[in-house]
């Protein structure tokens, strides 16, 4: 039985990126991973979705080119080419995780783990042909989409009909009607290409705005924008069956069903816990998550989770945040996550980031703050690039401090402009501290230090 200072079941990005911090700190380090190096994130999430968001976006750019002068005959796009290349791009990204695993000196496992107790050497892990001791267990297992108990809702996905983030993305030939089950991130994103690739896209919502926790001015602003292209949205409504070619549903007290040739499901994720052994030592779970604090700990010495497992905050980069705090604190160190400085994105065009409070949730919690709002259109570089453009930027602080507490656009370069506002957040930035800041000119960034000089 081989022996390890560490043993990291999941080669996810909370896995393999702990695998590569506690190589380079001198533990002996095993990673075990049943599938793909990589995880969801990924093999089937946020890479293969946006290799597909890319080509859709350069499509979409053609058929408005004329808005810039541009003139394009003929444009099209080739949905299995665009499938194949989004395989390549997969390909290249785990070759490339394995070979950084092999540089650092992790071993890794191809198998299905089993976490088979505990004894005075540390804690055993099994697979079906060999055996492991590790001082320490790291759980990164990831999570998995839910399929809610709706009627024949299995049935069709076990058919085909409909479709999880996983299977839909390997599909190679376009919808004429999709139906999206839910209003979430992975579910707009789908929505969003599909849409701009020709099927006819109906998003069916149960709560009464898309996008989640996303600040509702900006819910809206996104919706409006999906509209104009021609996706179709009914909130506030509950799907009651899926069956024969269609969605069945409740709104309003009426009933009613939307005819298509596909079905994706996306309705949320939950962690990956069951089967792997965590009854064995006693690690404590609530509602299917590893319990951890926000040192990665969980109730059992020794053993800590990262990623979704554990249900917190199922983004990549924060699965990757929070495999190196498990690392830093298994060597003594006193780290710590900040989940308040997270930031999310949603990568559709236009593109949605936001970090830290919104305006409604702060005031939920309590707190008295002051909320600035701008138009993106007094960026130059915006307005030049964005024909119509109709992005925001808010930016919420705190009324007595003035320090910065979240950030809030939707508009294009969101997605590489946010990673500043969680540095402001995270660092619990004041007023006067950001307008010492220079930003580039001409930028769609500035636009924040536009809306910072406006608070007094």
């Amino acid at each position: 039985m081989e022996r390890y200072d560490v043993i990291i079941i999941g080669g996810g990005p909370a896995g393999y990126n702990a695998a590569e911090r506690a190589a380079h700190a001198k533990m002996k380090t095993l990673l075990i991973e049943e599938r793909a190096l990589g995880g969801v994130c990924l093999n089937e999430g946020c890479i293969p979705t946006k290799t597909l968001l890319y080509s859709a976006k350069i499509y979409d750019y053609s058929k408005h080119g004329a808005d810039y002068g541009v003139k394009f005959n003929g444009a099209s796009i080739d949905h299995n080419f665009v499938v194949t290349r989004k395989n390549k791009v997969v390909n290249t990204l785990v070759t490339g995780i394995a070979g950084t695993m092999k540089r650092a000196g992790v071993t890794v496992v191809n198998a299905s783990a089993q976490i088979a107790g505990k004894t005075s050497e540390g804690f055993v892990v099994k697979t079906a042909d060999m055996e492991f001791v590790g001082a320490q267990l790291l759980i990164c297992t990831g999570s998995e989409a839910v399929v809610p108990p709706i009627t024949g809702l299995r049935e069709s996905v076990a058919s085909g009909f409909a479709k999880t983030n996983r299977e839909i993305l390997d599909m190679r030939e376009i919808p004429k009607k999709l139906a999206v089950i839910g209003g979430g991130v992975i579910g707009l994103e789908m929505a969003s290409y599909f849409n701009s690739v020709g099927s006819d896209v109906t998003v069916i919502e149960m709560m009464p705005k898309i996008a989640g926790y996303t600040d509702a001015e900006i819910s809206k602003i996104l919706q409006k924008n999906y509209e104009k292209r021609g996706v179709k949205f009914m909130l506030n409504t509950k799907v009651t069956a899926v069956q024969n070619n269609c969605v069945e549903y409740e709104a309003d007290g009426k009933a009613g069903k939307v005819d298509c040739d596909c079905v994706l499901v996306s309705v949320g994720r939950r962690a990956r816990t069951a089967g792997i052994g965590l009854e064995s030592i006693g690690v404590l779970c609530e509602r299917g998550a590893i319990v951890t604090d926000e040192y990665g700990r969980t109730s059992v010495p020794g053993v800590w989770a990262a990623g979704d497992v554990n249900g917190k905050s199922m983004l990549a980069h924060t699965a990757y945040r929070e495999g190196e705090v498990c690392v830093n604190n298994m060597n003594g160190g006193h780290d710590r996550i900040d989940y308040r400085s997270i930031p999310s994105v949603i990568y559709t065009n236009p593109e949605v980031a936001s970090v830290g409070e919104t305006e409604d949730s702060a005031k939920a919690a309590g707190l008295d703050v002051i909320c600035e709002k701008l138009t993106l259109r007094y960026s130059g570089r915006y307005i030049a690039e964005n024909e119509g453009g109709d992005g925001i930027v808010k930016i919420v602080v705190g009324r007595k401090h003035k320090n910065i507490l979240g950030v809030h656009m939707i508009g294009n370069y969101s997605s590489e402009i946010i990673y500043g506002a969680a540095m402001m957040v995270a660092r619990e930035m004041r007023v006067n501290d950001m307008k010492k800041i220079v930003f580039p000119h001409p930028s769609v960034c500035e636009v924040i230090r536009e809306g910072i000089f406006m608070i007094d």
